[in-house]
């Protein structure tokens, strides 16, 4: 499977973000999107989730087969960098609810313990509103609606930057388990961890995007070189 994006723009107003994003995504890899605050990152993210919509261009699947497949909603998974859940819920209700509305994709016998042992929630915390749940909790919750879902498309904006050390690391390994299936594309301004978990790294410049090769990343002065690229650019988000 294939995301393709072909020609998507965006502008608000008369400053331009999205100039002319044409990239392929290909499943069984995480992708690492960087670019300086303001250079789209969040807008792309936003028109491939159709929580924007784009000014022209499009984006769509390639399966298998090889048939196209227009991007849909029901695609794509997105953790946003501030979670959204329903703080009146507590953690079961919230997961058991999710998982009754996408009862086509749990696997028979699965229960709402087996995904939140998954990601490590602490037993005693399922039963509590989320509304009493840290920033943490919060993001391993939304991330159990992709594993839940099972998304071709997971969209993650900065989701592991309000985890601790340990728990960092169990979502990146959670994370390297889920790519077989699906098209993980990762937005950090976090350089070592993106060279550290992703397979390819993807540079949002200027509004259009640029793969950055495996020879320039394994160079020494691989930072020196990236920041070259980037210090001209305007925010614009």
């Amino acid at each position: 499977m294939k995301l393709v994006l072909d020609g998507l723009k965006k502008s608000f107003g008369t400053k331009s973000v999205l100039t002319n994003i044409g990239y392929t995504f290909e499943e069984g890899k995480i992708y690492g999107l960087l670019g300086r605050n303001g250079a789209g990152k969040t807008t792309l993210f936003n028109c491939l989730s159709d929580e924007l919509d784009a000014d022209a261009g499009a984006a769509y699947l390639i399966g298998e087969s090889g048939q196209e497949k227009p991007l849909d909603t029901s695609d794509v998974g997105y953790v946003f960098s501030i979670p959204v859940l329903p703080d009146f819920l507590t953690g079961y209700e919230f997961v058991r609810f999710f998982m009754d509305i996408h009862k086509d994709r749990v696997e028979p016998g699965k229960t709402a313990d087996d995904f939140f042992d998954m990601v490590k929630l602490a037993k005693e915390d399922r039963p509590r509103l989320l509304k009493g749940y840290s920033h943490g909790m919060k993001n391993k919750v939304q991330m159990l609606c992709f594993i839940i879902a099972k998304p071709p498309v997971i969209l993650l904006d900065e989701p592991l930057t309000s985890f601790d050390v340990v728990v960092a690391l169990e979502m990146k390994k959670l994370l390297r388990e889920l790519r077989q299936d699906h098209i993980l594309i990762f937005s950090t301004h976090i350089l070592q961890l993106a060279t550290d978990l992703c397979d390819e790294i993807v540079v949002l410049h200027n509004g259009t995007l640029s793969k950055i090769d495996e020879e320039m990343q394994k160079s020494a002065d691989f930072e020196d070189r990236l920041t070259e690229i980037l210090k001209d650019e305007a925010g614009n988000d």
